[in-house]
């Protein structure tokens, strides 16, 4: 299989169209425009926005199944064996698709997406959730998708409208005044950690985006998480015999959940979602998240939340989504 190969062959596929590698053969007019019969075009995005949905419900779930994997083991237990349990289940698939390793010119790309999706965001959040709690650390990563919008256009060079950065400032002004009120007066150790998380999966999002221009989505993460087995590995054999250990249906629960569904499955369907109905559709559909994770945190934690907390997600959700309809 030459999955990776059809999106490399030439500069003059576009990539920015909904439809992309994995929906099948495109047909092609004579000056290489692709044309989509209605029909199918409707089908596809019904597909794409089913799929990115479905990517937005797992990610909601990592945060709670983070705490539960906690109650049972050490923080960096937790990273490193879902990193690992992932990179076995993508390794897998890499093989039995037979997909060609990656040209020289993506793997400074892919060790990006390494340090901040499959080893910065995990580490740094399960740290977080030693101190917070799950509802907390929702509305402060529901900052995550307005991250990754900015980094993108610092990375890429372009230039969002002005609506677009007063909504980002706003929407910044009440993360940080939320995360304040919430530990009384300054930030906290565990605050200090989320906003970090923020940087690195923003900046592992930003560039596996641009990755995903290249090759396919699912490849990106599948080999951003093979690259980091050395480390996970060599790491999670250390935490293991360093740190306390006990197998409740919840820890283990918790950890297959983050490595199958959050680490690799998840991004499975996030990205084929992105591929048919485009970034920007896809993450709106994430603006949703928060909340979701925030209920989650209720039904599975059984934790209370802050009186605060759900009018600051939907603040934040609000101005996130004036960002992504805001032209620029």
């Amino acid at each position: 299989m030459r999955a990776n190969d059809s999106a490399t062959a030439s500069d003059a596929i576009a990539v920015d169209t909904p439809s992309a590698a994995g929906q099948g053969a495109p047909h092609l007019a004579a000056a290489g425009t692709r044309t989509v019969a209605p029909t199918a075009h409707g089908s596809v995005a019904t597909r794409g926005v089913l799929l990115a949905a479905l990517g937005v419900a797992a990610f909601s779930l990592t945060l709670p199944a983070t705490s539960w994997a906690l109650e049972g083991m050490g923080p960096w237990t937790v990273v490193m064996l879902r990193s690992v349990l992932a990179a076995t289940l993508a390794g897998c698939a890499l093989a039995v698709f037979r997909v060609r390793v990656p040209e020289r010119r993506h793997w400074a790309g892919i060790a990006v997406v390494t340090g901040g999706v499959v080893l910065g965001f995990p580490l740094l959040t399960t740290l977080a959730l030693e101190t917070s709690t799950t509802s907390h650390a929702a509305v402060v990563i529901g900052l995550l998708p307005l991250a990754t919008a900015a980094g993108s256009a610092l990375r890429t060079g372009a230039r969002p409208s002005r609506t677009f950065w007063i909504a980002s400032l706003i929407g910044a002004v009440v993360v940080i005044g939320f995360a304040v009120q919430q530990s009384g007066g300054a930030p906290s150790h565990g605050d200090l950690l989320l906003f970090a998380a923020l940087l690195v999966c923003a900046a592992g999002y930003t560039e596996g985006g641009r990755l995903a221009r290249h090759m396919p989505g699912w490849q990106v993460i599948g080999w951003a998480l093979v690259l980091a087995l050395p480390v996970t590995v060599a790491g999670a054999a250390v935490a293991l015999s360093t740190e306390p250990l006990r197998l409740t249906a919840h820890a283990v629960g918790g950890l297959l959940w983050l490595a199958f569904g959050s680490q690799f499955l998840g991004m499975v369907v996030w990205y084929r979602g992105m591929a048919a109905i485009g970034i920007a559709k896809a993450s709106q559909l994430q603006l949703a998240q928060p909340l979701l994770t925030l209920v989650w945190s209720v039904l599975l934690l059984g934790e209370r939340l802050p009186p605060a907390a759900p009018a600051a997600a939907l603040a934040v959700l609000a101005c996130i989504a004036v960002t992504q309809r805001a032209r620029g």
